[in-house]
C-alpha cells in the first residue's frame, strides 16, 4: 500500500533497524520501545489486521515471532517477553498493518498485565454461546 509507513519499511524506502527478513517476513525494532529490543514482526504483504490476514502469511509472522522471541529475550537480558497484537484503533492499534509485538519484560519493569474483572457464570455462559454459534 503506498501510503502505510510499515510498506515503506519494508521496502526500504523508510530506515528502520532490521533485525530479520524472510520471504513474507520482516521484523525490525520498535522506534519507541516499552524497553530495548521491543521488535515488531510484519507480512511483507500488506494487510490491516488480524481479520484481514492471509492464512500463510499468519503462520509465516507467527513462525518468525516464534523463532525471534528467546532470541530477544536472551539479547535483552529480559526475564520474559510478552507478545502482544493490537487489532483496530480501539485496541491500540496505531500503523494500520498487522504486526505482532514481541516485548521484553523485567520482573522488576512495573508494569502490569491487561486489567482483569470477575464475570458470573450466566455472563461466561452467555457468551459462550454467542461465540460458538458464529464457528
Amino acid at each position: 500500500m503506498q501510503d502505510c509507513l510499515f510498506c515503506k519499511i519494508v521496502a526500504g524506502t523508510i530506515p528502520s533497524h532490521k533485525i530479520y527478513e524472510g520471504e513474507h517476513t520482516y521484523a525490525f525494532l520498535d522506534i519507541r520501545p516499552v524497553h530495548i529490543g521491543h521488535t515488531l514482526v510484519v507480512p511483507k504483504n500488506h494487510t490491516e489486521d488480524i481479520f484481514s490476514i492471509e492464512a500463510a502469511d499468519w503462520r509465516a509472522v507467527n513462525e518468525v515471532v516464534r523463532k525471534l522471541a528467546p532470541i530477544i529475550k536472551e539479547a535483552t537480558g529480559a526475564d520474559g517477553v510478552n507478545i502482544i497484537m493490537n487489532n483496530k484503533k480501539s485496541a491500540g492499534q496505531l500503523v494500520d498493518h498487522a504486526h505482532v509485538h514481541i516485548v521484553p519484560r523485567f520482573a522488576d519493569d512495573g508494569m502490569k498485565g491487561l486489567p482483569q474483572r470477575d464475570e458470573t457464570p450466566q455472563a461466561l455462559s452467555k457468551m459462550r454461546g454467542k461465540i460458538v454459534t458464529l464457528i
